[in-house]
């Protein structure tokens, strides 16, 4: 896990919107859809659209079109990896 999925995954222990993970870590929109894409691939973050309560299953073709709309959190494993590291 690089130091920026560290502090995207620091970020979400609950429910979090895109644009407030963009505010919150401070990163470049294609940075973090690229780090998101990653996480999700992983397993280590869930996607949620078009509410906090609809998991969406993540594809690798509509992630682009939607990830600005998702929500996002971390899972199990995500929050696994990210409190041993």
């Amino acid at each position: 896990m690089t130091d920026t999925e560290y502090d995207i995954i620091d970020e979400l222990y609950f429910v979090t919107p895109f644009r407030t993970l963009l505010e919150k870590t401070g990163l470049p929109v294609l940075e973090l859809e690229n780090h998101l894409r990653l996480l999700l691939e992983q397993d280590y973050v869930k996607c949620f659209y078009p509410d906090p309560d609809t998991e969406l299953a993540y594809e690798t073709t509509s992630f682009g079109a939607l990830a600005r709309d998702c929500y996002f959190l971390a899972t199990k494993p995500g929050l696994l990896a990210h409190n041993t590291r």
